[in-house]
């Protein structure tokens, strides 16, 4: 069985980026459509054929408030909102209009992919794939579970915290200045060797798999399938 995913949002990148993930973790499970425009949105939901529907909050023409609402009039749909809007007032009337959840732009691809399969499987009664797989190496984002060519590893949160956004961006090359920004936080004003230093403890606690991170001179860090 497969699941038919909606994604309406105007950002092309968005769109490319959670449709390569979803593609690559659920291993074809979860295909997803995509539109770029509210009415576009509403008229493919209309549709009836889709198990879940990812929705963009700023839209052009038709926003997506808008657009759950009227979906809401004639279906259940399982309905995740995309957006930059973090204000209180705007996630609870989401809710109030019937979103079943909500995620905060920018947002970890690993937790979209977490909040989408818990979704499905409160709707469909079914429990899809949900590691991270790079090689020797996998992760689970849900019960913060790791292991290194089969065999249980233990990390600390800063660890745990950089082989997540590696893992979501395997193959990329990642600068320190990025994995500064995204685990320790912009208003962190040490140096960025910090990096390196856990990095080197990651590597030691994957033991042969820590191979699969590599160094690229002057840029940063890549892992590879090894």
């Amino acid at each position: 069985m497969t699941y038919r995913i909606l994604l309406v949002e105007d950002d092309l990148q968005i769109c490319e980026t959670i449709c390569d993930y979803f593609s690559a973790q659920s291993e074809g499970i979860c295909t997803i459509d995509t539109v770029h425009n509210g009415a576009d949105g509403l008229e493919a939901a209309r549709s009836g054929v889709y198990d879940l529907i990812l929705l963009d909050v700023m839209l052009p023409g038709l926003d997506g408030f808008s657009v759950c609402r009227s979906i809401r009039s004639a279906s259940d749909v399982p309905l995740l909102f995309l957006t930059a809007r973090a204000r209180e007032e705007d996630v609870l009337y989401g809710y109030t209009l019937g979103c079943d959840d909500y995620i905060i732009k920018p947002f970890s691809l690993a937790a979209l992919f977490a909040k989408t399969l818990a979704l499905l499987r409160r709707a469909k009664g079914t429990v899809l794939r949900r590691e991270l797989v790079c090689g020797g190496i996998s992760l689970d984002p849900l019960t913060l579970a790791v292991s290194a060519n089969g065999t249980p590893v233990t990390l600390a949160a800063k660890e745990f915290a950089l082989l997540q956004y590696l893992m979501e961006h395997k193959n990329w090359v990642i600068s320190r200045e990025q994995l500064l920004d995204r685990i320790w936080g912009s208003d962190f004003f040490g140096s960025d060797r910090v990096v390196d230093t856990h990095i080197k403890k990651l590597r030691k606690a994957l033991g042969s798999a820590g191979k699969q991170i590599h160094t690229v001179i002057s840029k940063g860090y890549q892992l590879k399938e090894k």
